[in-house]
């Protein structure tokens, strides 16, 4: 499964707007488009999830993720935030890319596990960050993905 076809342009949000870890977590999980029910017990669960460590991996980036019911099918979605925000990331420095994979408990593809390895494998390139921060548009964050065959 290519990462492309798990996002669309309503998916992707280059300039967040909100300035605390948990209104990060809110505005991402609002990307997904589920509902004010679904998003409610997202963030409990993400909020669950952060708690037992920060899903802030370090070079500026984050991929809060987590497995829930509130969700049928496995959903992702791109936010950057360019002056960075404090994520609790492991290296103790600002986040500027989240990534949010949420998916339900069982699902017939087994993507979770793959998705996330591949969004943490293309986040620790060296390139990564110059080429996310380069950005203009969400096409261009879909064309990013083509081009690292992902």
């Amino acid at each position: 499964m290519h990462l492309r076809e798990l996002f669309t342009t309503d998916k992707v949000k280059l300039d967040l707007e909100s300035k605390t870890k948990g209104d990060i977590l809110k505005e991402m999980v609002s990307l997904l488009g589920l509902g004010a029910e679904a998003e409610t017990v997202l963030l409990k669960t993400i909020a669950r999830r952060e708690n037992l460590g920060s899903t802030g991996i370090g070079s500026g980036i984050a991929i809060p993720h987590c497995r829930s019911l509130a969700v049928s099918q496995l959903h992702i979605a791109y936010g950057r935030k360019p002056s960075g925000v404090d994520f609790n990331a492991i290296d103790r420095e600002p986040v500027y890319h989240f990534f949010l994979i949420v998916a339900p408990p069982l699902e017939t593809s087994n993507s979770y596990l793959p998705v996330l390895g591949k969004v943490a494998q293309f986040a620790r390139e060296p390139t990564a960050d110059d080429a996310l921060m380069a950005l203009v548009n969400p096409e261009d964050f879909l064309h990013l993905l083509n081009e690292h065959g992902l």
